[in-house]
Formats: structure tokens, sequence, C-alpha cells
């Protein structure tokens, strides 16, 4: 069983419909219950900012702080982290929009946020993500690629850094200037990071696959078969230097036909997951709503699994409306598979009872109008 990462103290200030909160945890799970709008989510978002990014709501953080705040917002957590007992602190210190927050461990300024990644990894689950399998291509590699994050810190960096040069190269296209020196060499460097960023989704897929396979028996959720397509399909199996080589060829042939396109139509930019219902054969997006959940709920779980077995440590999951849509056996059966992994997970829902079969697995707290009462 992987080491158990769980929070004992979470602290907001200023946070969404918070003026203050204080939560007391005790290791086990932890179930929100409340009225539509009464901030539960708030809550899980405070969590998700506890690793790198913008949180499960991907906002600015001028709209996380709380309207009529005088400052911006803070968040305090104490957890059993992955290298032992720490502190962390994150926030803005005032409302205005700011691209950067502030970010302490055990008192101390961190260099980056990766380096939340050394004591604690976070999964979740919202409704905003039902549509995945019938929404844009963009949400479902921006869940892959937060799939890679979790075992692959420096993922994004590297996706950042290939944005960065993407956009270069488009701003010269898009100006005329084509110098070939400086176009190869921004195209090589967009080869580098694109074959990195491709090879580690593919790895992904593959590790993520071999534990699906292996589960498939005994999991009460559809399985779910995964291949990413839109980019060098069917060619990673050669080596990483040949596929470099390859691509920003690609680029070079590909210069005018991009400036006429005002944008770069080859790379990992524009690939796709492409996900099948295995049992039924057939593509995610032409199963019904219930089976597209399923299928979902059975992929994030399948990862968390992944996560805790090749780093050792169960990551901690938020589980947003989790049990809305399961008839009582299945949430039962989730509930059981939640707590086989090992690690903590925060569920929101409207109804307490919904939540009865974790029984004392569980600390069950009431939110109502921005505040929280056990």
């Amino acid at each position: 069983m992987p080491h158990k990462v769980s929070l004992s103290r979470l602290k907001l200030t200023d946070f969404r419909n918070y003026a203050a909160a204080a939560l007391a945890l005790d290791g086990r799970h932890a179930v929100l219950t409340g009225d539509n709008g009464a901030g539960k989510t708030n809550l899980m978002e405070a969590v998700s900012l506890l690793s790198p990014g913008r949180g499960l709501r991907r906002a600015a953080y001028g709209d996380i702080t709380r309207v009529g705040a005088a400052g911006g917002f803070s968040i305090f957590a104490a957890l059993d982290g992955m290298e032992g007992d720490v502190e962390i602190g994150t926030g803005i210190e005032t409302g205005e929009e700011t691209t950067a927050r502030k970010l302490r461990i055990n008192g101390t300024a961190a260099k980056t946020a990766d380096e939340l990644t050394d004591h604690l990894r976070l999964l979740w689950l919202t409704p905003a993500m039902d549509g995945l399998f019938t929404g844009a291509s963009s949400d479902r590699r921006r869940f892959l690629d937060r799939l890679v994050l979790s075992l692959d810190p420096a993922h994004g960096r590297r996706a950042s850094d290939f944005e960065r040069a993407m956009r270069s190269r488009n701003k010269l296209l898009d100006e005329g200037r084509f110098d070939p020196s400086w176009l190869a060499g921004i195209e090589e460097q967009m080869a580098s990071l694109g074959i990195a960023m491709a090879l580690a989704r593919q790895e992904m897929l593959g590790l993520l696959t071999r534990l699906i396979e292996e589960t498939r028996e005994t999991s009460p959720f559809p399985s779910a078969s995964l291949q990413l397509s839109g980019f060098m399909d069917g060619q990673f199996s050669r080596p990483s230097v040949d596929l470099e080589d390859d691509y920003a060829a690609m680029l070079a042939e590909s210069r005018y036909r991009d400036a006429g396109a005002g944008r770069t139509l080859e790379g990992p930019h524009r690939a796709d997951l492409i996900v099948h219902h295995r049992e039924k054969a057939m593509e995610a997006e032409r199963c019904s709503t219930g089976e597209q959940k399923a299928l979902l709920v059975g992929l994030v779980l399948a990862h968390a699994r992944l996560v805790g077995n090749l780093t050792g440590h169960a990551p901690i999951l938020l589980l947003d409306e989790i049990a809305a849509h399961l008839d009582e056996g299945r949430r039962a059966a989730l509930f059981d598979l939640v707590d086989g992994l090992g690690g903590q997970a925060f569920m929101t829902g409207t109804d307490r009872a919904m939540f009865s079969a974790l029984g004392d697995r569980a600390q069950f707290f009431t939110v109502s109008d921005g505040r929280v009462f056990e």
C-alpha cells in the first residue's frame, strides 16, 4: 500500500465566498455536503491550488479573491506529505490581476510552484469534465497533460517552452521574416521539446493501458482503451533523435503553408486523445452520458492507482459531485475503490445520505454560505 499523504489543517482567507474558514482534518476522507452555491467546490478549488497551475477551475487569480476583500486571498495547509510533515501557504497580496501567486513551504519562499510536487500529488474530477469525450480536443490534451504532470513534473515546463517557441515562429512567419537560420534555430528547439512532450504522453498511455488491463476484471467501471492521434502517428517506437529530425524537417517544409494559415499546423499541440469503451468496442463520444461518466471515473481512479504505485505515495483526490449520477450499488463500489487507493479523498454532494456507504471511513462537514461545520 502506498504512503498516505493527507491534509490535517486547511485555512482560507478572502477566498471566493469565504471571508475566513478553517478545517481540522483527521486523515480520513472528507465529505462536504450542502446546498448548491454554498461553497463546496470553492473548498475543493482551494485544495487544488496546492498543486502547480491555476487549480481545478483554471481561474484568474484576481477572480478568486472574495468580492469586497481589502487585499488578496490566502490558503494555508498543514499535511503529512511525501517528505514528512509540511506547511504550505499560497495566495496573492492584492485583488489585482496577477500571473503569479506567492508560495511558501515551511515558511521559506519557493522558487517555483513545481516544488509542490515534492510534497503531494493532487488529482481531480469535476462536473465540468463530464463533456471531455465530446468537447474540444484541447480539453482532452489538457486532461492528458495533467495525467503526465502528476508523474513527470517537468512536462509542464516543456509544454510552456514549446508554446513560447511556437509563438516566436508564428510571429516571424506572420511578419514575412523567413530568415532560414533564425527559423531553423526555433524549429530545432520546437522539435526537441515537442517530441519530448509526445513521448511523455505515449509513455503515460502505455502505463495506464497496462494497469487498466490488469484491473479490468475487478473494476466496477467500464475500461477505456486509449490512443493518441494527429501527430506522427505510429512512429514513436523509433529513436527520439530521428523523430526530432523528422519533425524539424516537417516544420521547415511547412513554413509557407503555416504562414498562410496563421498558425503551426503540425505538432503535439494538434494531437488528440482517442478513448474507446472497451467492453462495447465503441468510441467514448458515442456512449450514453452515464457511460461516459463511468468511463471517466474509471480512468481517473486507474490513474490515481498508477501514481500511488509508481511514486510510493497515494495522491489526494478531489471528487466534486462524484456520487450524483451513480446508483447505490455503484456508489458503494466507488467508495470502496477510492478507499482502497490508500489516500485521502475530498468529496462533495448535496445530500449526506448519498455517502452513507462510507460509514466511519470519512469525516463529514456541512457547508453553508461560506461557513463550514463538522
